[in-house]
């Protein structure tokens, strides 16, 4: 280091011994800042490419297929709060359980008058009751979790597994609505296969997670255990119906269009694929947009990542 700032002095230029370590050192410098300017540049290009994939991984997963069984009707609202479900697939159960409630569960209404069942409703952030009329509500000032604990703010959160057991409908049949910002991943993830094998069907909003990076560029971040979470379900259901929610619409988030969307899964017990019907299922018109009033954002026809 004392040879290259001596190099620097203003008397040395003459000098052919202190010009040659100064044009060595210029040289380095220029290779240094090179470097750090592509560092900066591939870094977040391979960062990009790599969050990327995760989306196109999740979106390959997600693809729904036609069942020649089932018979798409719309439960529930006619925006948001509403989603398909088989209709006719699940006469016979004994029971339905509805995460994330809110002012209002029409979805679960809906449910609870067509199929005869108590909805046992679930939601430890909002105090509202919501109340049917012509269904059986059974509300519980308690949320869905990985783990049975209770937060700082006193909510209790409990397991499905739990949940179930205390409401005696371990071994029924069941169907099952979510819609908790997030929370269904880990829960979900956390719920034994034996438990998994009651529900007919799955109606949830997935939440995904958004991030900013440090150029301010946001985007929706898709990690290992939300694959392993729609992995773990897909050896057991079938993906029937996916709808992207425009409250949640999303720019450069390549190739998902939004953070949030529903999806129905139904158990391969009950469900019958349709060899014939094209992959993957085209979107179902019972859809509508969560928000009425602004712009929808679904995928292209296709569905393609």
């Amino acid at each position: 280091m004392p040879v290259l700032v001596y190099a620097l002095q203003p008397f040395g230029e003459g000098n052919p011994q202190l010009t040659k370590p100064r044009s060595i050192m210029l040289t380095l410098v220029g290779i240094g800042i090179v470097a750090v300017v592509i560092w900066q540049l591939t870094i977040p290009w391979h960062e990009r490419v790599l969050a990327r994939s995760k989306r196109v991984a999740l979106l390959q997963e997600l693809q729904p297929i036609t069942l020649k069984n089932c018979v798409l009707k719309r439960f529930g609202s006619r925006n948001d709060g509403g989603y398909l479900l088989c209709d006719n697939l699940s006469d016979g159960i004994q029971s339905a359980y509805s995460y994330g409630v809110g002012v209002n569960d029409d979805f679960g209404c809906d449910v609870s008058k067509r199929f005869g069942v108590p909805v046992h409703q679930y939601d430890c952030f909002d105090a509202a009751r919501p109340t049917c009329n012509g269904g059986t509500f059974a509300f519980n000032n308690q949320c869905i979790g990985p783990r049975p604990e209770t937060d700082k703010d006193t909510r209790a959160f409990d397991t499905l597994q739990n949940q179930i057991s205390r409401n005696q409908d371990a071994g029924k049949r069941l169907i099952l609505k979510i819609d908790v910002e997030g929370a269904e991943w880990e829960s979900l993830l956390a719920t034994p296969d034996a438990v998994l094998d009651q529900v007919d069907q799955i109606a949830m909003e997935l939440h995904l997670p958004v991030e900013v990076s440090k150029r301010a560029e946001t985007t929706i971040v898709v990690n290992e255990r939300h694959l392993e979470m729609i992995r773990k379900l897909k050896r057991r259901f079938h993906v029937v119906n996916l709808h992207f929610n425009n409250f949640a619409c999303m720019l450069k988030a390549d190739p998902l269009p939004a953070w949030a969307f529903q999806v129905l899964m139904v158990n391969k017990r009950i469900g019958v694929p349709d060899p014939a019907a094209p992959a993957p299922a085209p979107f179902n018109a019972l859809n509508a947009p969560d928000n009425a009033e602004r712009p929808d954002c679904q995928l292209p026809a296709g569905r393609s990542s």
